[in-house]
């Protein structure tokens, strides 16, 4: 008996190596695998400016990784909900800080070393979360401060807008000093704010915004099925999380699993077990 419907991986034209640098920017997936990824040994960075949801805040992030754009005073802004925290529209919130100057000094530190990695490294995964976007003054944010939600104008991206923000983050990776594959998935995770119809038409325009993307590029350019293993091959409650729409660190491991054994070349396999080896005896505590 089939007791499930096994997602057939395509084949991988933009392999990953331990001898590269690979830049995870995206959805708070990307925070997760990035993280497995590393205690693996990869040379990895994940997520410069925190977790970004959708394309448009991924594409301007990629764009200011690409000119090395300094944040300024005009950047900073004060958090709602009575805090005086200051951060930006363009960081998550664990950036913030006491004041404009501690803001300033400990976010451009973080981008002058995250615009060093981008323009080495050789592969970007870009995890894509929701079509959905705040915009505020005609800008997309990345992050709402927890400010008032009246300061912002909520939409959801149409399929051609979904398309051409892929298509920039591609021009922008093949145009840099060292041009770099790029692997596109969507994040597992549900967003149900909007219902389950409203999630699914999410969902829906990145997936065919991503093939719209894919069409017209050249093999340094792919995609890896995330969202439809955790659909498919993980649709059973026991592989989510608590609030039943995060996949379970199980589900994570397994989608992250299943992403080397796509990604990484069979030759370089050998290495990889001795790695996660290495990992859980560091990881290990013997019993008191």
């Amino acid at each position: 008996m089939k007791l499930q419907t096994p997602v057939q991986d395509t084949p991988c034209t933009c392999p990953i190596s331990y001898d590269e640098k690979l830049l995870f920017i995206g959805s708070c997936f990307s925070d997760n695998v990035g993280k497995i990824l590393s205690d693996y040994g990869f040379d990895v960075l994940v997520n410069p400016f925190g977790t970004l949801y959708n394309p448009a805040s991924i594409r301007e992030s990629i764009l200011r990784l690409s000119e090395c754009r300094l944040f300024t005073e005009s950047d900073c802004i004060r958090m709602g909900s009575g805090s005086e925290l200051v951060c930006s529209f363009s960081h998550h919130t664990s950036f913030a800080r006491n004041t404009p100057e501690e803001f300033l000094e400990n976010a451009n530190a973080s981008l002058r070393s995250a615009c060093e990695f981008f323009n080495e490294c050789d592969t970007v995964i870009v995890t894509l979360g929701t079509a959905w976007c705040f915009i505020r003054e005609g800008r997309t944010v990345s992050n709402c401060l927890k400010r008032d939600a009246r300061e912002f104008v909520r939409e959801r991206l149409s399929l051609e807008r979904c398309s051409d923000l892929l298509c920039e983050i591609i021009s922008l990776c093949a145009m840099a000093p060292k041009p770099k594959k790029v692997i596109f998935t969507v994040s597992p995770i549900r967003h149900l704010a909007d219902g389950a119809n409203g999630n699914q038409l999410s969902k829906s325009t990145l997936l065919l915004g991503i093939d719209n993307a894919i069409s017209g590029s050249n093999s340094r350019v792919c995609y890896f099925p995330a969202y439809e293993i955790m659909m498919d091959e993980l649709r059973d409650y026991r592989f989510y999380a608590d609030d039943m729409t995060h996949p379970s660190s199980l589900a994570t491991s397994y989608i992250a699993e299943r992403f080397l054994n796509w990604a990484l070349p069979s030759r370089e396999h050998p290495l990889l077990e001795n790695r996660i080896r290495e990992h859980k005896h560091s990881s290990h505590r013997p019993r008191q």
